[in-house]
Formats: C-alpha cells, structure tokens, sequence
C-alpha cells in the first residue's frame, strides 16, 4: 500500500506542475545573436561628414556634435575589393550608405570635413548633397606639414 501511496503522489505532481508557476524562475530572454545592430533611434538634426579619402579607398564617418560615432561605411564595406576601392563610384556608394543611416536617425543638416588626396574625394561631396541632407560647410582638413619629417623616398616603377 505505501508504494501505491508513493505512486499516486508522484502522478498528481506530474499532472499539476502550474500550481507552483510563482516559484519557479522566470524564463530568460533570448540573447540578440553577436554582431546583430542596435537600433538605437536618436533625435538629431544636425552631423558632421569626416570623408578620408586615400589613393587605396575611402571612409565616410557620420558623427554628432560631439563627435560620436552615428554611422560609418568605406569602399570595401560596400562590396568592393582592391583596386575597385579606391574608385569615385565606389566612394560615392559608400557615402550613399553612411547617409542613409544618418538620416534614418534624424539628421537633416551636415558639415562636411574632407581629409585626403585620394579619387573619391569629390564624388563623396557630390553623393552628400544629392542625398537631400542640407550641407552647411564644406572643410578641408587633409594634414600638410611645415617642412616637419623627412617624406619617404620617391617609388620608381
């Protein structure tokens, strides 16, 4: 009899596991999976452009006032790979990107800050004021010394 006892109490505990719901532990939330995009909707209207621009590709950087990063993209972010990076179609492709992220968080008015030599230079400026965002300075911010450290000797090919 105490092992038809024992058997009973065991199938009225498997059949009403919802009577303890209080004590038992919450279920956790599913982690976001890794390199998966914050969201993060921010009410800006206004940024700065940083578009390095070198002979090898070229970095669109959007920033706030501050100067904290908003929303970035280079040539080989886009799809493109060696040589093609350094192309003003593929500056101009990733300017595109960076300022459609820009704008999906707000930003309406820009300053522009251009810093190298390379081809993408002017197709960069040309993407950012077709975008519709409003451009309220154009800066040229490429580093030029006063006769500082020696340049590296000149390549003959």
């Amino acid at each position: 009899m105490a092992k038809e006892k024992q058997a009973e109490e065991k199938e009225a505990k498997a059949a009403a596991p919802a009577e303890n719901t209080e004590t038992a532990p919450a279920e956790k939330p599913a982690r976001a999976a890794r390199g998966a995009k914050k969201s993060v909707k921010r009410a800006l209207a206004f940024g700065q452009i940083h578009i390095f621009a070198t002979f090898n590709n070229t970095i669109v950087t959007i920033t706030d006032a501050q100067g904290n990063t908003l929303s970035w993209a280079s040539a080989g972010l886009v799809g493109f790979k060696g040589s093609r990076k350094s192309t003003p179609f593929a500056s101009r492709l990733a300017t595109e990107r960076a300022v459609k992220a820009a704008q999906d968080m707000g930003i309406q008015e820009v300053e522009l800050f251009v810093k190298g030599p390379g081809p993408g230079r002017e197709s960069a400026v040309r993407a950012v004021q077709t975008m519709g965002v409003r451009v309220r300075s154009i800066s040229d911010v490429t580093p030029v010394p006063h006769n500082g450290c020696r340049p590296p000797k000149r390549r003959r090919m």
